[in-house]
C-alpha cells in the first residue's frame, strides 16, 4: 500500500511552534467538497489549532483574509472558513466583503446570545453559514432551531454516524431545505453509501485513496497508452530529440504542453515552438516531468480536484527539496506527482511501478519503504492531512511549508487552467 493512501484524522496542527510570529506566513490549507458528479462544490479553508498564547492570531487571520490569500486559495469558488467562533466573529465585518466566503460554526454557538446576534447579522448580509454537527444529533432547543433557521448547510460526520443515522439525519435536514454535507468520508464503501443520500456534497480522504482492484488487467486502453508513454520517458534517458519523437504523435498532448510552457505564468524569454526546443531550454529531466504532468492532466474521467492534489504534491516536494544533493528537486517533483498515480489509474502502485521501472529511490518513496525521498513525501502528506506534528518540526520548516503550499496551490491551479481544458473552471 502506498503511504499516500494512509487515512488521516481531521485537519489541524496541534499548535504553532514558538518562534513563529506575525511576520511568518500563517499556515492555511484547503480541502474540497465534491458533489455527486465529483465536481467542486466548495472548499473548506482550514487554519491550524494554534497555541492560546498567540495573541496576535486575530490580526494575522484577518490579514490572511484581506490580502487575497484566501481568494487565491478558493479560486473564486464558494469557500467556508473553519476557525474558532470567537475569531470568526471578530472578523465578521471583513467576511462581509468576501461574497464567496462562508463560515463553519459549531452548534454550541447557539447558546451564546452575543455571538448569535453577530451570526444573524452576517447571514442577513449574505454570509453563508455551515453548521458542523459532527456526530451529535441537533437538538430540538429553541436556540439550535434559531441557528438552523440562520444557516444554509449542515455537515454530518459519516465516519462516526451509522449508515442508518446518516440516512435519517440527512433526509430530515434536506426535507427542511438545508443543504447536507457528508464529512469524514474516508472509505469508498462509505462514499458509495453517501451517493444514495440527499446530499449537497461529500468531503473526505476517499478522494485520495485508490479503489481496490483485484487484477491490473482492468486498465483501459487509454490508461495503458499513458503508461507506455511514461515508460518510454524513463527508458534510456532520452534527450530533447528523442522526447520530441515520443510526444510528437499525440497532437493534444503536444498542444497542451506547449500552451502551458508558453503561458504568461512562466514568462519565458522566447516562445517555444517545439517539444525539442522546450526540452533544450528546460533540460531533459524537467521536461520529462512536464510531459508526465500533461499526461496526467488528460485524464478527463478523473475528478479535477484529484489532479490538482497531485500537482500540489509535486510542487511542494520540489520546493521542499532544498538542501538535498543537486538534481534532487526534479526527482522530488516526480515523487510527489506519482504519489497519486495508483488513485488516478485505478490500479495497484506495485503494478504501475513494474510498468514504469522508475529509479529505486522513487519507487521506495512511493511504496513507503523509505529512501532519501520517503521522509519528504511523508512530510508533505502530513501537511496535506493537517496532521503535521509541530512539536517535532522546526519553526523555520513550518514557515517554509506555509509559503511553499501557497505557491503550490497557485501553480497547480495555473497549470490545470491550461492543461485541463474545459474543466479548468471546476
Amino acid at each position: 500500500m502506498s503511504i499516500a493512501n494512509q487515512p488521516a484524522s481531521s485537519p489541524g496542527f496541534d499548535q504553532l511552534p514558538e518562534g513563529l510570529n506575525a511576520s511568518v506566513p500563517l499556515p492555511v490549507f484547503r480541502t474540497p467538497m465534491l458533489d455527486g458528479n465529483r465536481q467542486l462544490f466548495a472548499y473548506e479553508i482550514l487554519f491550524p489549532t494554534l497555541a492560546e498564547q498567540a495573541q496576535d492570531l486575530p490580526q494575522r487571520v484577518l490579514s490572511t483574509i484581506t490580502d487575497g490569500a484566501l481568494t487565491r486559495l478558493s479560486r473564486g469558488n464558494r469557500a467556508f472558513v473553519n476557525l474558532p467562533s470567537e475569531l470568526l466573529l471578530e472578523g465578521s465585518d471583513v467576511l462581509l466583503h468576501q461574497p464567496r466566503l462562508g463560515v463553519v460554526l459549531k452548534p454550541e454557538i447557539a447558546n451564546d446570545p452575543a455571538q448569535m446576534r453577530l451570526v444573524k447579522q452576517m447571514a442577513q448580509r449574505g454570509c453563508q453559514i455551515m453548521i458542523d454537527a459532527n456526530n451529535a444529533p441537533l437538538g430540538d432547543s429553541l436556540a439550535v432551531e434559531a441557528l438552523l433557521q440562520t444557516s444554509q448547510f449542515v455537515r454530518l460526520d459519516a465516519d462516526r454516524l451509522s449508515p442508518e443515522a446518516m440516512r435519517e439525519h440527512s433526509s430530515r435536514l434536506h426535507a427542511r431545505g438545508l443543504g447536507v454535507i457528508a464529512g469524514q468520508v474516508n472509505e469508498h464503501t462509505t462514499y458509495q453509501r453517501c451517493l444514495e443520500l440527499p446530499l449537497q456534497a461529500i468531503q473526505g480522504r476517499y478522494l485520495l485513496i485508490p479503489q481496490p482492484v483485484e487484477v491490473p488487467a482492468v486498465l483501459s486502453a487509454s490508461r495503458l497508452s499513458m503508461l507506455r508513454l511514461m515508460a518510454l520517458l524513463e527508458e534510456g534517458n532520452p534527450g530533447p530529440v528523442e522526447m520530441g519523437k515520443i510526444v510528437r504523435d499525440d497532437a493534444v498532448l503536444s498542444y497542451k504542453l506547449l500552451s502551458c510552457v508558453n503561458s504568461a505564468y512562466f514568462a519565458l524569454p522566447r516562445q517555444m515552438k517545439s517539444i525539442e526546443q522546450a526540452a533544450i531550454f528546460f533540460g531533459a529531466t524537467r521536461m520529462r516531468n512536464w510531459i508526465n504532468t500533461m499526461v496526467m492532466c488528460t485524464m478527463d474521467d478523473r475528478p479535477p480536484e484529484l489532479l490538482r492534489a497531485a500537482l500540489i504534491r509535486a510542487h511542494m516536494c520540489e520546493g521542499l527539496a532544498t538542501g538535498m544533493p543537486r538534481g534532487s528537486s526534479e526527482t522530488a517533483f516526480t515523487v510527489g506527482l506519482f504519489s497519486l498515480l495508483d488513485t488516478l489509474m485505478c490500479a495497484p502502485m506495485e503494478f504501475l511501478l513494474t510498468q514504469l521501472r522508475l529509479s529505486p529511490e522513487i519507487s521506495d518513496a512511493l511504496t513507503g519503504r523509505g529512501g532519501p525521498f520517503g521522509p519528504l513525501l511523508r512530510e508533505v502528506l502530513a501537511w496535506e492531512a493537517g496532521t503535521l506534528n509541530s512539536g517535532n518540526t522546526q519553526p523555520q520548516r513550518i514557515r517554509r511549508m506555509a509559503t511553499v503550499y501557497l505557491e503550490a496551490t497557485q501553480w497547480a491551479d495555473q497549470v490545470f487552467s491550461v492543461a485541463g481544458g474545459s474543466r479548468a473552471a471546476n
